[in-house]
């Protein structure tokens, strides 16, 4: 009867995946338990909800907390076939023929009582054996845990690469028809320098494209390492304790070193090249703008970085940081425009976060201040991650541009229902929307963030 009952309860403490005693047991929604390291590696790939390994029922939570009563039942069973190997015959003190329960930090050998006050060892670190097979085993697991960590860090870092790869060669095509389309608009003559612009953006992409497959293949080798890495703690986690009292200083410092030099997700971009006569062209139709606060309109701009934040993390990633200090001026034009073409400049050279373009009224009364409205007409530099970022909104497009340093000139054309956007410094295009993009009458607006 007493070994059914040990039976069963040692059934109770094995992981439905390893088969194995449980390590660091988590418990899902649907009751099942799991080692977490077991949890993790099945679960990696999938997103949520995830299926439970055993009965496939759906879990909307993958960042689970350790089962602390299971933890301790499988840290007695543990200890208990610690102590009773320890206590059997074969495995007692030679010498004294007692139950070797003192652990020797500096020899890592289990000793007896009267071995651990002898000469040779009075001098050395002791502490109790089952003190010593928790403390290896919690090193384990925080080893573990960093090393997952690491991981999933540079398992972000991969798909954030694999969406850039993906979408590169689609906007360098995009950039290269806007700049032939610009260059169309201006002078017959400037054919030769429209023919190099365009075999040096080719190039830069191409260039570009080559970096990010290598980015990419270093990625895809670190992750093989980490997790090859963490296999084997697990592996090491799932034995028994008399195993775990060894010395695993070496495992500890493989596991240290292969977190290292992680590698870093690219920043492409491409330069900002000049087109001839860009903003001469573009200064006649220039115009003042008169500007009012928006504040009456409950406009919001932590709101509208927000919702930016969320708009941007679908071409990047999630869990970016985006700076939410300093303050913050949002303005319209005190004018909505119906027909014709207008230019007008806005220096920007102290601002941290920017927005500038065209919206209707609709949107600037709208509290929700949605980026991807069809009723605004945006380009955003927010910085991301300590990195600027240039986006502009409806359809959303990630631009791989050198940022403006300086003036952004703003170009609308209300017959063509489009707008520009201009580097003044550098008279390059960074975005042209495509003609019909809107119906007039749209209103000139910018907000900017300074520190």
């Amino acid at each position: 009867m007493e070994s059914d009952i040990s039976q069963t309860f040692k059934e109770e403490l094995t992981c439905l995946i390893c088969l194995d005693s449980l390590t660091d047991p988590v418990t899902i929604s649907c009751g099942h338990s799991f080692c977490r390291a077991c949890l993790c590696l099945s679960w990696e790939d999938k997103q949520l909800p995830v299926p439970c390994p055993t009965c496939r029922h759906p879990s909307q939570q993958k960042d689970l907390r350790t089962n602390i009563l299971l933890k301790r039942l499988v840290s007695m069973a543990r200890q208990h076939s610690l102590m009773k190997y320890l206590s059997s015959e074969e495995h007692r003190c030679v010498t004294h023929k007692e139950t070797k329960r003192i652990f020797c930090e500096e020899n890592w050998i289990p000793l007896c009582q009267l071995c651990s006050d002898s000469q040779e060892h009075m001098g050395h670190r002791h502490c109790p054996i089952e003190a010593a097979s928790e403390g290896q085993m919690e090193r384990l697991l925080k080893q573990m845990a960093s090393l997952w960590e690491k991981t999933q860090e540079n398992q972000e870092n991969l798909e954030a690469e694999k969406r850039v790869k993906s979408q590169w060669m689609d906007y360098v095509t995009l950039r290269k028809e806007m700049i032939r389309t610009e260059y169309r608009k201006l002078h017959p003559r400037l054919y030769e320098e429209e023919r190099q612009h365009l075999e040096c953006v080719n190039h830069e992409g191409q260039t570009v494209l080559e970096e990010l497959r290598k980015s990419e293949a270093m990625m895809v080798q670190k992750r093989n390492q980490l997790i090859e890495m963490y296999q084997e703690l697990m592996t090491m986690s799932q034995q028994p304790y008399v195993l775990l009292l060894q010395d695993l200083e070496a495992m500890f410092m493989r596991s240290e070193s292969v977190q290292l030099c992680l590698p870093q997700r690219m920043k492409p971009e491409l330069r900002a090249l000049p087109i001839t006569g860009l903003t001469e062209r573009s200064n006649r139709f220039q115009v003042n703008i008169a500007f009012e606060n928006v504040s009456i309109f409950t406009y919001n701009m932590d709101r509208l970085l927000h919702n930016m934040k969320r708009f941007c993390s679908r071409s990047q990633r999630h869990g970016m940081t985006v700076e939410s200090t300093g303050h913050t001026f949002a303005a319209r034009g005190s004018q909505s425009f119906t027909s014709g073409k207008y230019y007008w400049e806005i220096d920007l050279r102290d601002s941290w976060d920017w927005v500038v373009g065209v919206c209707q009224d609709d949107w600037l009364m709208d509290t929700r201040q949605q980026i991807e409205s069809k009723s605004a007409f945006l380009l955003v530099c927010m910085k991301l991650d300590n990195h600027y970022s240039l986006f502009s909104t409806f359809p959303g497009i990630h631009h791989y541009v050198e940022k403006p340093v300086g003036r952004v000139g703003v170009l609308l054309d209300c017959e063509g229902g489009c707008v520009s956007f201009l580097n003044v410094a550098k008279s390059s295009l960074i975005y042209s929307y495509p003609p019909g993009t809107f119906h007039p009458p749209v209103r000139p607006f910018f907000c900017t963030r300074h520190t």
